[in-house]
């Protein structure tokens, strides 16, 4: 929004989650004319109109969420303002292309990797015919929604590997990365704490809550039995969901500035084991600093080096030892901190990202006129 508004004027229409209370606009309102939003109604697995979706050529997911009040808002937007453009942000908004009339659009971070690894990494028949039917509803989806826009971007080479097999040659993708604004931390000034740890990231997006339960059951008890005061704060939304027993756990619940929790902790943990596109929680943690200690799963799509930007182990017990090492080992500690904010400085800097992005809308704008 920051980069857009230096030479467009926006109109944010968007979903916030009811059970957080009214949303707060006031940091948006800087960089937008007009912001409207609509309350979001998660998947419910066991609703009629989920199990409708069984019979329907889109995926299950995707029936039962969509919000006829989203729809009327942005008819509404685009019937009394002549935009020149719309930024249509992840798939959840594609159901809502029709509303735009025919306004020239970009699709922004199309994301295919959460269905593809489940249908490739299916560990038996059952779940390779149940998530081979989802990734075929999916990619088909995909694959229609995308010839509807003049350019569609992805976070990853994977991704754009991944959907250039799925959709027609005429399909222009490209890659605008996961980025954060090294600005916005720059007044960030706290003590790192020995023996904490932080996980950032809601349950209500389930990668996160199956990374807690793998850490926190098979991988937090070895690390306790080397350093018994280690402690692990838990920001985000929990989503009421149960977590296994354990000592000095912190669920901190939405907070309001987490970049403070995770520049004070010693090391940011992020052990998904599914999920698609890049990791935020990952840059935001090298941008302040804070060395990561992640699978291969959650470093996938960035180009980091194992044993110089973060630390990346697969095994519960590789994973216990790699935090262990940087628990104990304050040169390490600085080594690993200092070459991964180098890397997000030189390739995943919002300043060194948003030019071509805002190329992009550029060249969309006077192809149209």
């Amino acid at each position: 929004m920051k980069g857009l508004s230096q030479n467009h004027e926006i109109t944010l229409i968007s979903f916030y989650d009811p059970s957080q209370g009214d949303p707060n606009l006031t940091k948006l309102s800087q960089y937008c004319r007009d912001i409207r939003v609509v309350p979001w109604k998660g998947f419910q697995s066991e609703s009629i109109r989920a199990r409708l979706g069984f019979l329907s050529t889109r995926p299950r997911y995707f029936v039962d969420t969509f919000n006829r009040s989203m729809m009327h808002q942005i008819d509404q937007a685009v019937a009394s303002v002549d935009f020149d453009l719309a930024i249509v942000s992840q798939v959840d908004m594609v159901a809502y292309s029709d509303a735009l009339n025919g306004l020239p659009a970009i699709f922004d971070e199309v994301e295919s990797g959460v269905y593809y690894s489940q249908f490739i990494e299916a560990k038996n028949s059952r779940e390779r015919i149940r998530f081979g039917l989802t990734w075929y509803k999916y990619r088909n989806y995909l694959a229609r929604a995308m010839k509807s826009y003049a350019i569609s971007t992805v976070v990853s080479k994977r991704e754009a590997t991944i959907i250039s097999k799925i959709i027609s040659r005429n399909s222009r993708i490209e890659i605008i990365p996961n980025s954060v604004d090294l600005q916005a931390y720059k007044d960030i000034k706290e003590q790192p704490r020995p023996n904490s740890l932080i996980f950032s990231g809601s349950f209500t997006y389930f990668p996160n809550y199956e990374a807690m339960l793998w850490f926190l059951g098979t991988i937090y008890p070895e690390i306790q039995a080397k350093i018994p005061d280690v402690e692990i704060s838990i920001t985000g939304n929990h989503a009421g969901l149960p977590l296994p027993k354990a000592n000095n756990i912190l669920l901190t619940g939405l907070v309001e500035n987490v970049n403070s929790y995770i520049a004070r902790s010693w090391c940011s943990v992020v052990p998904l084991q599914t999920g698609g596109g890049t990791r935020l929680k990952v840059l935001e943690a090298m941008a302040l600093r804070t060395p990561v200690v992640t699978t291969s799963k959650g470093a996938e799509g960035l180009d980091v080096q194992d044993g110089k930007h973060l630390l990346i182990a697969d095994e519960p017990r590789a994973f216990s030892q790699c935090v262990i090492r940087l628990l104990r080992d304050q040169d390490l500690r600085q080594a690993i901190a200092a070459e991964g904010y180098k890397l997000v400085q030189e390739k995943y800097n919002w300043e060194a990202v948003m030019p071509h992005f805002l190329a992009l809308i550029d060249e969309i704008k006077q192809t149209v006129n």
